[in-house]
Protein backbone atom coordinates (compact mmCIF):
# COMPACT_ATOMS: atom_id res chain seq x y z
CA UNK A 1 0.00 0.00 0.00
CA UNK A 2 1.22 3.50 -0.82
CA UNK A 3 2.98 4.73 2.32
CA UNK A 4 2.41 8.34 1.28
CA UNK A 5 -1.34 7.81 1.70
CA UNK A 6 -1.72 5.02 4.25
CA UNK A 7 -0.14 4.51 7.67
CA UNK A 8 3.36 3.11 7.32
CA UNK A 9 2.30 -0.10 9.08
CA UNK A 10 -0.63 -0.74 6.72
CA UNK A 11 -0.56 -4.27 5.30
CA UNK A 12 -2.83 -7.05 4.05
CA UNK A 13 -3.60 -10.47 5.53
CA UNK A 14 -3.46 -13.50 3.21
CA UNK A 15 -7.22 -13.16 2.60
CA UNK A 16 -6.91 -9.46 1.80
CA UNK A 17 -8.02 -7.76 5.02
CA UNK A 18 -6.33 -4.51 6.01
CA UNK A 19 -4.14 -4.40 9.09
CA UNK A 20 -2.83 -1.32 10.90
CA UNK A 21 -0.05 -1.66 13.47
CA UNK A 22 -0.44 -5.41 13.26
CA UNK A 23 -4.18 -5.38 14.06
CA UNK A 24 -6.84 -6.64 11.64
CA UNK A 25 -9.44 -3.92 11.05
CA UNK A 26 -12.17 -6.59 11.08
CA UNK A 27 -11.27 -7.42 14.66
CA UNK A 28 -11.11 -3.76 15.61
CA UNK A 29 -14.57 -3.08 14.19
CA UNK A 30 -15.95 -6.17 15.92
CA UNK A 31 -14.61 -4.83 19.23
CA UNK A 32 -15.19 -1.08 18.90
CA UNK A 33 -17.93 -0.75 16.29
CA UNK A 34 -18.19 1.13 13.01
CA UNK A 35 -17.43 3.78 11.88
CA UNK A 36 -14.04 3.64 13.56
CA UNK A 37 -10.96 5.85 13.47
CA UNK A 38 -7.70 3.89 13.68
CA UNK A 39 -4.26 5.45 14.30
CA UNK A 40 -0.78 4.05 14.00
CA UNK A 41 0.93 5.17 17.23
CA UNK A 42 4.47 4.57 16.04
CA UNK A 43 3.90 6.64 12.91
CA UNK A 44 2.63 9.59 14.97
CA UNK A 45 5.71 9.38 17.16
CA UNK A 46 8.03 9.03 14.15
CA UNK A 47 6.43 12.05 12.47
CA UNK A 48 7.19 14.11 15.58
CA UNK A 49 10.82 12.98 15.51
CA UNK A 50 11.05 13.75 11.81
CA UNK A 51 9.94 17.34 12.43
CA UNK A 52 12.44 17.87 15.21
CA UNK A 53 15.21 16.48 13.01
CA UNK A 54 14.15 18.49 9.95
CA UNK A 55 14.23 21.77 11.86
CA UNK A 56 17.42 21.10 13.81
CA UNK A 57 20.38 23.29 12.90
CA UNK A 58 23.52 24.52 14.63
CA UNK A 59 22.70 28.15 13.90
CA UNK A 60 18.92 28.12 14.48
CA UNK A 61 17.09 26.95 17.60
CA UNK A 62 13.57 25.69 16.88
CA UNK A 63 10.53 24.78 18.94
CA UNK A 64 8.07 22.45 17.25
CA UNK A 65 4.49 22.84 18.49
CA UNK A 66 1.87 20.29 17.55
CA UNK A 67 -1.28 22.10 16.34
CA UNK A 68 -3.86 20.42 18.54
CA UNK A 69 -6.79 21.62 16.43
CA UNK A 70 -5.96 18.86 13.92
CA UNK A 71 -6.92 16.24 16.52
CA UNK A 72 -6.11 16.12 20.21
CA UNK A 73 -6.62 13.65 23.03
CA UNK A 74 -4.71 13.27 26.27
CA UNK A 75 -2.93 10.21 24.89
CA UNK A 76 -1.86 11.96 21.69
CA UNK A 77 -0.71 15.01 23.65
CA UNK A 78 1.33 12.72 25.91
CA UNK A 79 2.94 10.92 22.95
CA UNK A 80 4.01 14.17 21.32
CA UNK A 81 5.23 15.76 24.54
CA UNK A 82 7.32 12.65 25.18
CA UNK A 83 8.82 13.06 21.70
CA UNK A 84 9.84 16.65 22.45
CA UNK A 85 7.02 18.70 20.94
CA UNK A 86 5.13 21.55 22.53
CA UNK A 87 1.36 21.83 22.06
CA UNK A 88 -0.47 24.63 20.25
CA UNK A 89 -4.01 25.07 21.63
CA UNK A 90 -6.83 27.45 20.77
CA UNK A 91 -9.55 26.83 23.34
CA UNK A 92 -10.11 26.03 27.00
CA UNK A 93 -10.88 22.43 26.08
CA UNK A 94 -7.64 21.95 24.16
CA UNK A 95 -5.69 23.63 26.95
CA UNK A 96 -7.17 21.35 29.60
CA UNK A 97 -6.50 18.29 27.44
CA UNK A 98 -2.82 19.21 27.18
CA UNK A 99 -2.59 19.93 30.90
CA UNK A 100 -4.30 16.65 31.80
CA UNK A 101 -1.66 14.90 29.67
CA UNK A 102 1.02 16.49 31.90
CA UNK A 103 2.33 18.72 29.13
CA UNK A 104 4.64 21.34 30.60
CA UNK A 105 2.57 24.55 30.45
CA UNK A 106 5.65 26.54 29.48
CA UNK A 107 5.66 24.52 26.24
CA UNK A 108 2.07 25.42 25.37
CA UNK A 109 1.20 28.11 22.82
CA UNK A 110 -2.32 29.56 23.01
CA UNK A 111 -3.92 30.81 19.78
CA UNK A 112 -7.33 32.19 18.85
CA UNK A 113 -8.95 35.32 17.47
CA UNK A 114 -11.52 35.64 20.29
CA UNK A 115 -10.10 34.19 23.49
CA UNK A 116 -12.46 34.72 26.40
CA UNK A 117 -11.50 36.35 29.67
CA UNK A 118 -11.89 32.94 31.30
CA UNK A 119 -9.57 31.30 28.77
CA UNK A 120 -6.90 33.97 29.12
CA UNK A 121 -7.17 33.88 32.91
CA UNK A 122 -6.69 30.12 32.94
CA UNK A 123 -3.75 30.36 30.52
CA UNK A 124 -2.02 32.90 32.75
CA UNK A 125 -2.87 30.93 35.88
CA UNK A 126 -1.24 27.71 34.68
CA UNK A 127 1.80 29.43 33.16
CA UNK A 128 1.25 29.02 29.42
CA UNK A 129 4.54 29.87 27.75
CA UNK A 130 3.31 31.93 24.81
CA UNK A 131 -0.02 33.58 23.96
CA UNK A 132 -0.48 34.74 20.37
CA UNK A 133 -2.43 37.98 20.64
CA UNK A 134 -4.82 38.68 17.79
CA UNK A 135 -6.31 42.14 18.49
CA UNK A 136 -5.72 45.38 20.34
CA UNK A 137 -8.66 44.54 22.61
CA UNK A 138 -7.00 41.27 23.58
CA UNK A 139 -3.73 43.02 24.39
CA UNK A 140 -5.53 45.31 26.83
CA UNK A 141 -7.54 42.42 28.27
CA UNK A 142 -4.51 40.17 28.73
CA UNK A 143 -2.43 42.91 30.35
CA UNK A 144 -5.11 43.40 33.01
CA UNK A 145 -5.28 39.67 33.68
CA UNK A 146 -1.48 39.33 33.90
CA UNK A 147 -1.32 42.36 36.18
CA UNK A 148 -3.89 40.84 38.53
CA UNK A 149 -1.84 37.64 38.58
CA UNK A 150 1.39 39.53 39.25
CA UNK A 151 3.26 38.12 36.25
CA UNK A 152 4.68 39.30 32.94
CA UNK A 153 3.14 37.24 30.15
CA UNK A 154 5.18 36.42 27.05
CA UNK A 155 3.22 37.05 23.84
CA UNK A 156 3.49 36.68 20.10
CA UNK A 157 1.78 39.15 17.81
CA UNK A 158 -0.05 37.36 15.04
CA UNK A 159 0.58 39.22 11.80
CA UNK A 160 -1.47 39.33 8.62
CA UNK A 161 1.12 39.47 5.87
CA UNK A 162 -1.05 39.61 2.74
CA UNK A 163 0.06 36.26 1.28
CA UNK A 164 -2.38 34.26 -0.83
CA UNK A 165 -1.53 30.65 0.00
CA UNK A 166 -2.11 28.11 -2.79
CA UNK A 167 -4.89 26.28 -0.98
CA UNK A 168 -8.67 26.32 -0.52
CA UNK A 169 -10.04 29.77 0.39
CA UNK A 170 -11.29 28.47 3.74
CA UNK A 171 -7.77 27.22 4.59
CA UNK A 172 -5.93 30.42 3.64
CA UNK A 173 -5.27 32.60 6.68
CA UNK A 174 -2.80 35.32 5.70
CA UNK A 175 -4.71 37.41 3.15
CA UNK A 176 -6.06 40.73 4.35
CA UNK A 177 -9.81 40.15 4.30
CA UNK A 178 -10.22 37.52 7.02
CA UNK A 179 -10.56 37.25 10.77
CA UNK A 180 -7.05 36.28 11.88
CA UNK A 181 -4.14 38.52 12.74
CA UNK A 182 -3.15 42.16 12.63
CA UNK A 183 -2.36 43.67 9.26
CA UNK A 184 1.12 44.98 8.57
CA UNK A 185 -0.01 47.13 5.65
CA UNK A 186 -2.79 48.89 7.58
CA UNK A 187 -0.60 49.77 10.54
CA UNK A 188 -2.53 47.58 12.97
CA UNK A 189 0.47 45.31 13.52
CA UNK A 190 2.72 48.15 14.60
CA UNK A 191 -0.06 49.53 16.78
CA UNK A 192 -0.11 46.13 18.48
CA UNK A 193 3.66 46.23 19.02
CA UNK A 194 3.32 49.70 20.54
CA UNK A 195 0.52 48.48 22.81
CA UNK A 196 2.49 45.48 24.03
CA UNK A 197 5.54 47.66 24.68
CA UNK A 198 3.39 50.04 26.68
CA UNK A 199 1.75 47.24 28.67
CA UNK A 200 3.28 46.82 32.12
CA UNK A 201 2.66 43.06 32.31
CA UNK A 202 3.26 41.88 28.76
CA UNK A 203 6.52 41.15 26.98
CA UNK A 204 6.93 40.78 23.23
CA UNK A 205 8.45 37.33 22.77
CA UNK A 206 8.13 37.32 19.01
CA UNK A 207 6.18 37.64 15.78
CA UNK A 208 3.83 35.06 14.34
CA UNK A 209 2.67 34.38 10.81
CA UNK A 210 0.47 31.58 9.49
CA UNK A 211 -0.36 31.55 5.79
CA UNK A 212 -2.80 28.65 5.58
CA UNK A 213 -3.15 24.90 5.46
CA UNK A 214 -2.44 21.95 3.13
CA UNK A 215 0.55 23.73 1.55
CA UNK A 216 2.78 21.67 -0.74
CA UNK A 217 5.87 23.88 -1.17
CA UNK A 218 7.83 26.62 0.57
CA UNK A 219 7.09 29.53 -1.79
CA UNK A 220 4.38 31.00 0.42
CA UNK A 221 6.65 30.78 3.46
CA UNK A 222 9.34 32.65 1.51
CA UNK A 223 7.06 35.60 0.73
CA UNK A 224 5.58 35.66 4.22
CA UNK A 225 8.97 35.47 5.96
CA UNK A 226 10.30 38.29 3.75
CA UNK A 227 7.46 40.53 4.93
CA UNK A 228 7.73 39.50 8.58
CA UNK A 229 11.48 40.16 8.61
CA UNK A 230 10.93 43.57 7.01
CA UNK A 231 8.42 44.27 9.77
CA UNK A 232 10.94 43.11 12.37
CA UNK A 233 13.33 45.74 11.03
CA UNK A 234 10.63 48.36 11.49
CA UNK A 235 10.19 47.18 15.09
CA UNK A 236 13.93 47.41 15.65
CA UNK A 237 14.10 50.92 14.23
CA UNK A 238 11.07 52.07 16.19
CA UNK A 239 11.71 50.39 19.56
CA UNK A 240 15.43 49.66 19.53
CA UNK A 241 15.49 45.88 19.90
CA UNK A 242 15.63 42.83 17.64
CA UNK A 243 12.70 40.45 17.79
CA UNK A 244 13.98 37.28 19.42
CA UNK A 245 11.45 34.71 18.14
CA UNK A 246 9.75 34.04 14.82
CA UNK A 247 6.84 31.60 14.49
CA UNK A 248 6.24 30.74 10.83
CA UNK A 249 3.10 28.75 11.62
CA UNK A 250 2.19 25.39 10.19
CA UNK A 251 0.08 24.29 7.26
CA UNK A 252 2.44 21.76 5.69
CA UNK A 253 0.36 19.46 3.50
CA UNK A 254 0.03 15.71 3.11
CA UNK A 255 -0.96 13.43 0.24
CA UNK A 256 -4.60 12.38 0.10
CA UNK A 257 -4.60 10.94 -3.43
CA UNK A 258 -1.95 9.59 -5.81
CA UNK A 259 -1.46 12.90 -7.62
CA UNK A 260 -0.70 14.88 -4.45
CA UNK A 261 3.02 15.64 -4.19
CA UNK A 262 3.89 17.72 -1.13
CA UNK A 263 7.47 18.30 -0.04
CA UNK A 264 8.52 15.82 2.61
CA UNK A 265 9.38 17.17 6.03
CA UNK A 266 13.15 17.12 5.45
CA UNK A 267 12.79 19.16 2.26
CA UNK A 268 10.33 21.58 3.82
CA UNK A 269 12.47 22.02 6.92
CA UNK A 270 15.59 22.75 4.92
CA UNK A 271 13.72 25.20 2.69
CA UNK A 272 12.25 27.15 5.61
CA UNK A 273 15.54 27.27 7.52
CA UNK A 274 17.30 28.55 4.40
CA UNK A 275 14.61 31.19 3.92
CA UNK A 276 15.03 32.44 7.48
CA UNK A 277 18.81 32.60 7.10
CA UNK A 278 18.61 34.45 3.79
CA UNK A 279 16.02 36.96 4.95
CA UNK A 280 17.84 37.79 8.18
CA UNK A 281 21.14 38.21 6.34
CA UNK A 282 19.45 40.51 3.83
CA UNK A 283 18.65 43.10 6.53
CA UNK A 284 21.49 42.30 8.95
CA UNK A 285 19.11 41.00 11.59
CA UNK A 286 20.20 38.34 14.12
CA UNK A 287 18.55 35.00 13.38
CA UNK A 288 15.68 34.64 15.86
CA UNK A 289 14.60 31.48 17.60
CA UNK A 290 12.19 29.70 15.26
CA UNK A 291 8.84 28.03 15.96
CA UNK A 292 6.73 25.86 13.67
CA UNK A 293 3.25 24.42 14.20
CA UNK A 294 2.60 21.20 12.23
CA UNK A 295 -0.73 19.51 12.85
CA UNK A 296 -2.03 17.66 9.81
CA UNK A 297 1.54 16.76 8.82
CA UNK A 298 2.02 14.95 12.15
CA UNK A 299 -1.30 13.16 12.51
CA UNK A 300 -3.07 13.16 9.14
CA UNK A 301 -1.68 10.15 7.30
CA UNK A 302 -1.31 8.14 10.52
CA UNK A 303 -5.09 7.76 10.80
CA UNK A 304 -7.78 6.04 8.75
CA UNK A 305 -11.55 5.67 9.01
CA UNK A 306 -13.22 2.30 8.64
CA UNK A 307 -16.88 2.18 7.56
CA UNK A 308 -19.35 -0.63 7.02
CA UNK A 309 -21.25 -0.68 3.73
CA UNK A 310 -25.02 -0.50 4.16
CA UNK A 311 -26.76 -0.08 0.82
CA UNK A 312 -25.64 -0.03 -2.80
CA UNK A 313 -27.54 1.73 -5.56
CA UNK A 314 -26.66 2.04 -9.25
CA UNK A 315 -27.78 5.44 -10.58
CA UNK A 316 -27.94 6.34 -14.26
CA UNK A 317 -26.10 9.65 -14.67
CA UNK A 318 -26.42 9.93 -18.45
CA UNK A 319 -27.35 7.70 -21.32
CA UNK A 320 -25.49 4.43 -20.98
CA UNK A 321 -23.50 5.47 -17.92
CA UNK A 322 -24.19 4.66 -14.30
CA UNK A 323 -22.57 5.55 -11.00
CA UNK A 324 -22.71 3.14 -8.08
CA UNK A 325 -23.71 4.90 -4.86
CA UNK A 326 -22.23 3.06 -1.88
CA UNK A 327 -23.75 4.17 1.40
CA UNK A 328 -21.77 3.75 4.60
CA UNK A 329 -22.68 4.06 8.27
CA UNK A 330 -21.08 7.46 8.83
CA UNK A 331 -20.58 10.46 6.59
CA UNK A 332 -20.48 14.20 7.09
CA UNK A 333 -20.83 13.86 10.86
CA UNK A 334 -17.40 12.21 11.05
CA UNK A 335 -15.81 13.77 7.93
CA UNK A 336 -17.10 17.19 6.91
CA UNK A 337 -14.03 17.96 4.81
CA UNK A 338 -15.47 16.76 1.51
CA UNK A 339 -18.50 19.03 1.91
CA UNK A 340 -16.50 21.92 3.38
CA UNK A 341 -13.35 21.89 1.25
CA UNK A 342 -14.25 19.60 -1.67
CA UNK A 343 -11.56 17.30 -0.25
CA UNK A 344 -10.50 14.15 -2.08
CA UNK A 345 -9.61 10.82 -0.51
CA UNK A 346 -8.26 7.37 -1.30
CA UNK A 347 -10.47 4.37 -0.45
CA UNK A 348 -9.78 0.64 -0.24
CA UNK A 349 -11.85 -2.46 0.43
CA UNK A 350 -10.63 -3.40 3.91
CA UNK A 351 -12.34 -6.66 4.88
CA UNK A 352 -11.41 -9.02 2.05
CA UNK A 353 -9.73 -9.43 -1.28
CA UNK A 354 -11.62 -8.57 -4.45
CA UNK A 355 -10.88 -9.16 -8.10
CA UNK A 356 -14.09 -7.66 -9.46
CA UNK A 357 -14.19 -5.22 -12.35
CA UNK A 358 -13.75 -1.58 -11.29
CA UNK A 359 -16.83 0.62 -11.71
CA UNK A 360 -17.47 4.34 -11.29
CA UNK A 361 -18.55 4.84 -7.69
CA UNK A 362 -19.35 7.42 -5.03
CA UNK A 363 -19.07 6.83 -1.27
CA UNK A 364 -21.89 8.60 0.56
CA UNK A 365 -23.01 8.85 4.16
CA UNK A 366 -26.34 8.22 5.86
CA UNK A 367 -27.28 11.82 6.62
CA UNK A 368 -30.27 13.63 5.12
CA UNK A 369 -28.16 15.86 2.89
CA UNK A 370 -27.34 15.43 -0.79
CA UNK A 371 -23.94 16.90 0.03
CA UNK A 372 -23.23 14.08 2.49
CA UNK A 373 -20.41 12.66 0.39
CA UNK A 374 -17.29 10.97 1.74
CA UNK A 375 -15.53 10.40 -1.60
CA UNK A 376 -17.04 12.02 -4.66
CA UNK A 377 -15.49 10.10 -7.56
CA UNK A 378 -13.54 6.87 -7.56
CA UNK A 379 -13.52 3.40 -9.04
CA UNK A 380 -14.24 0.43 -6.79
CA UNK A 381 -14.90 -3.23 -7.41
CA UNK A 382 -18.36 -4.04 -8.73
CA UNK A 383 -18.70 -6.84 -6.17
CA UNK A 384 -18.81 -4.50 -3.14
CA UNK A 385 -21.70 -5.71 -0.99
CA UNK A 386 -23.50 -4.81 2.26
CA UNK A 387 -21.38 -5.70 5.27
CA UNK A 388 -18.07 -5.06 3.54
CA UNK A 389 -15.65 -2.71 5.29
CA UNK A 390 -14.18 0.25 3.43
CA UNK A 391 -11.15 2.17 4.69
CA UNK A 392 -10.55 5.82 3.89
CA UNK A 393 -6.91 6.91 4.07
CA UNK A 394 -5.41 10.03 5.67
CA UNK A 395 -8.34 10.95 7.93
CA UNK A 396 -6.25 11.54 11.04
CA UNK A 397 -6.54 15.34 10.88
CA UNK A 398 -9.67 17.49 10.93
CA UNK A 399 -12.13 14.59 10.71
CA UNK A 400 -12.87 13.39 14.25
CA UNK A 401 -11.85 16.87 15.43
CA UNK A 402 -14.67 18.40 13.35
CA UNK A 403 -17.17 15.62 14.06
CA UNK A 404 -20.77 16.47 14.96
CA UNK A 405 -23.97 14.78 16.08
CA UNK A 406 -25.91 15.79 12.98
CA UNK A 407 -29.10 13.70 12.72
CA UNK A 408 -28.27 12.66 16.28
CA UNK A 409 -25.59 10.19 15.26
CA UNK A 410 -23.17 9.31 18.08
CA UNK A 411 -19.57 10.15 17.23
CA UNK A 412 -17.25 7.22 16.44
CA UNK A 413 -14.65 5.68 18.69
CA UNK A 414 -10.95 6.32 18.08
CA UNK A 415 -8.30 3.69 18.73
CA UNK A 416 -4.56 3.56 18.22
CA UNK A 417 -2.59 0.41 17.54
CA UNK A 418 0.96 -0.49 18.45
CA UNK A 419 2.48 -3.95 18.01
CA UNK A 420 -0.99 -5.39 17.41
CA UNK A 421 -2.42 -4.03 20.65
CA UNK A 422 -5.24 -1.45 20.44
CA UNK A 423 -5.66 1.46 22.85
CA UNK A 424 -8.82 3.54 23.13
CA UNK A 425 -8.11 7.23 22.52
CA UNK A 426 -11.79 8.23 22.56
CA UNK A 427 -14.61 5.79 23.29
CA UNK A 428 -17.70 5.67 21.13
CA UNK A 429 -20.49 8.02 22.12
CA UNK A 430 -23.77 6.39 23.09
CA UNK A 431 -27.17 7.52 21.89
CA UNK A 432 -28.11 8.13 25.53
CA UNK A 433 -25.21 10.58 25.84
CA UNK A 434 -26.17 12.37 22.64
CA UNK A 435 -29.77 12.84 23.84
CA UNK A 436 -28.89 13.65 27.45
CA UNK A 437 -28.73 17.42 26.89
CA UNK A 438 -32.44 17.46 26.02
CA UNK A 439 -34.45 17.91 29.25
CA UNK A 440 -37.20 15.79 27.71
CA UNK A 441 -34.93 12.76 28.01
CA UNK A 442 -33.86 13.38 31.62
CA UNK A 443 -35.18 10.96 34.21
CA UNK A 444 -37.91 12.27 36.49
Amino acid sequence: MDSRLWPTSAARTPDGALTIGGADVRDLVAQYGSPLFVFDELQVRQSARNYIKAFSAEDISTTVYYAGKAFLTTTIARWLHEEGLGIDVCSAGELETALRADVDASRILFHGNNKSVEELTRAVEVGVGRIAVDSLIEIERLNLIASAAGIVQQVYIRLTVGVEAHTHDFMATAHEDQKFGLSISSGMAMAAVDAVQAASHLSLAGLHSHIGSQIFDASGFEVATHRVIDFAVQVRDRHGFAVSELDVGGGMGIAYIDSDNPLDVAQMGKAILDIVRTECARVNLPIPRLAVEPGRAIIGSAGITVYEVGTIKPVEIDSGHTRTYISVDGGMSDNIRTALYDAQYTVALASRESSGVQVQSRIVGKHCESGDIVVRDLHLSADIQPGDLLAVAATGAYCRALASNYNYLPRPAVVSVRDGKPTVLLRRETLTEVLALDPGFLAD
